[in-house]
């Protein structure tokens, strides 16, 4: 491994080895966790329903009422609410790309706002938030907490996605720290969202859901770890992508001395240290850029498209949705691993012949390349776990992040420049949907921000797929940050 020192050593450049494979994230290893929490957490009265009951809806659209004392050994059971998913769709090739997500459901406790004003004034009635924990909270301190926020269509069941880095001794270390991971405001995987039921009308809020910022996500996660957790501090705030985006948020909103979110849960003090002790944003920028919400518009264009987006049922618009998620995944991942999985190679049928496969064409309408058969598989697979609505929703909340709007100062470095926190910047070198530079950026304009650079062939979702470079970055960082607190 190779180190380079840029900026006065601030930025540190490691261009470590590319893995042989990437690790699968649904591996088992996470079954050794047992996840308790010191705090007890009340369950709002359920209110849920669904979108519709239409068979054609491939997607479950509907709450399931809490369950008190379910078996799990992952959480804290109690107020325990699960809906699960699964595709029916098995990929037609003989193998593909390396899946970022493992089986994602609704499962978790609920946080509920009873009148949560969002940035543009709104009102939100009954502001549910889901979420998770992991490992113990130290009942004197309060402050041995790390929380991990979710991409774009995760979820609060970080074992799902990051299982990898989670558990005795990994990055997330249960055995230390408490893990606390939320669902989005706005996702359909337990907390409010388009399926849910708007109080005022007593109907789904579909497409009338209202217009949810990254701020708001960030700040209805604040009030829970506050004011229903009693947590006095976080140690770190840790995501990729749009996870990312919300620790950049954390970082403004709870970094500095006096802020938002401080250690006085009162707001009197405005001498008091912020709430949020460190960052490590990952594979993300200070503001969506006009790059990004293109590739945002253009995966909405899609849903749009579909006729019954239009219909007055939005919700069963799920041709539109697979070509957006077939989208998504092209700018998830590189030419070079394309080329190098799929090359030109043909997608036959499963149990062609020799003499058919040697008179089959080449090219043209009747071909199928093995590029097309995964990109299908993966629109086809999606529509198990998602629905048109929320994700229209969820790339608009994705294209609000900008951390200068509506904050002293006119620029991103003004904002940058007054978080007091340390913070860890990770970027993918073969990203292009989130070029390194905007890491960079990021770092140079952080007071205390240091770069890392992980060497990945899988593109942006590299955060999530080389887990061994990235949980080895977040323990240095989080060791470092200890020295520093037994040296003081």
């Amino acid at each position: 491994m190779k180190v380079a020192l840029f900026g006065g050593g601030r930025r540190m450049l490691f261009a470590s080895s590319r893995l042989s494979t990437s690790r699968a994230l649904h591996q088992h290893q996470h079954q050794h966790l047992i996840s308790t929490t010191a705090v007890a957490t009340r369950e709002p009265p359920f209110k849920g329903s669904s979108i519709g009951s239409d068979p054609s809806m491939i997607s479950a659209n509907h709450r399931i009422g809490a369950t008190t004392g379910a078996s799990n050994r992952f959480m804290d059971t109690t107020a325990l609410s699960t809906r699960h998913f699964s595709a029916n769709a098995k990929p037609a090739h003989g193998s593909s790309m390396d899946d970022e997500y493992g089986k994602l459901t609704d499962e978790g406790k609920t946080f509920c706002l009873p009148h949560f004003e969002l940035e543009n004034g709104v009102i939100m009635e009954e502001a549910q938030l889901r979420y998770q924990t992991y490992g113990k909270l130290n009942p004197d301190t309060r402050d041995n907490v790390i929380v991990v926020c979710h991409a774009l269509t995760g979820n609060a069941s970080l074992h799902s996605w990051w299982g990898d880095l989670l558990g005795p001794q990994k990055a997330f270390d249960t055995s230390k720290y408490l893990i606390v991971c939320c669902n989005i405001l706005g996702s359909c995987y337990g907390s409010t969202s388009p399926q849910s039921i708007n109080p005022k009308t007593n109907r789904p809020y579909s497409t009338d859901f209202p217009d949810i910022s990254v701020q708001d996500t960030v700040k209805l996660q604040l009030l829970l770890l506050q004011n229903e957790l009693l947590i006095k501090s976080v140690k770190s705030v840790i995501g990729g992508s749009f996870g990312g985006m919300q620790a950049v948020e954390y970082a403004v909103q709870a970094g500095r001395t006096g802020g938002d979110f401080t250690e006085d849960a009162t707001g009197n003090d405005d001498n008091a240290p912020p709430f949020v002790k460190s960052v490590i944003p990952i594979a993300c920028g200070a503001a969506h850029t006009g790059w990004q919400i293109a590739v945002s518009e253009v995966q909405r264009q899609a849903i749009m498209a579909d006729p019954h987006w239009t219909s007055g049922r939005p919700e069963l618009a799920t041709a539109g949705l697979a070509v957006a998620r077939q989208i998504g995944m092209v700018s998830y991942r590189t030419a070079h691993g394309y080329d190098s999985k799929f090359g030109r190679k043909l997608q036959h049928k499963k149990w062609a012949t020799k003499d058919e496969i040697e008179a089959a064409p080449l090219y043209g309408s009747k071909v199928k390349f093995q590029a097309q058969s995964y990109l299908q598989y993966q629109g086809e697979k999606f529509l198990s776990r998602y629905d048109p609505v929320t994700y229209v929703k969820m790339t608009e909340q994705m294209d609000s992040h900008n951390i200068a709007r509506g904050r002293d100062g006119d620029t991103l470095a003004d904002v940058l420049a007054t978080v007091e926190i340390p913070a860890l910047v990770m970027g993918i070198d073969s990203d292009v949907l989130y070029p390194l530079e905007e890491q960079e950026q990021l770092a140079d304009g952080l007071p205390h921000g240091t770069l890392k650079i992980v060497a990945s062939a899988n593109g942006h979702d590299g955060f999530l797929l080389e887990q061994d470079q990235v949980g080895n970055n977040i323990i240095e960082f989080l060791n470092t940050l200890e020295d520093a607190d037994d040296d003081e």
